[in-house]
C-alpha cells in the first residue's frame, strides 16, 4: 500500500478528483481518501512517484507520507 500526503483537499469534489487522478495511473487501484488527515492510501500497481505526479497534475500537491 502506498500512502501519500495530499494538500488542498476539502470536500467530496476533491475526493473525486484525486480518485480519478489515481485511476489514470492504475484503473484497478483501491483508493481511500481521508480529508481529515490529508492522506490518500492506494492499493494497486502504480508507483508513489507516478501517483503523486498524477494527483499534483489534478491540482493537489502530493508527496509520499512521512516526508
Amino acid at each position: 500500500m502506498i500512502e501519500l500526503s495530499v494538500q488542498g483537499m476539502t470536500c467530496g469534489h476533491c475526493v473525486s478528483a484525486v480518485t480519478r487522478a489515481v485511476k489514470t495511473v492504475d484503473p484497478e487501484a483501491n483508493v481511500q481518501v481521508d480529508l481529515g488527515t490529508g492522506k490518500v492510501r492506494v492499493e494497486g500497481r502504480g508507483s508513489a512517484e507516478a501517483l503523486g505526479k498524477a494527483i499534483a497534475e489534478a491540482g493537489y500537491p502530493a508527496a509520499p507520507a512521512g516526508r
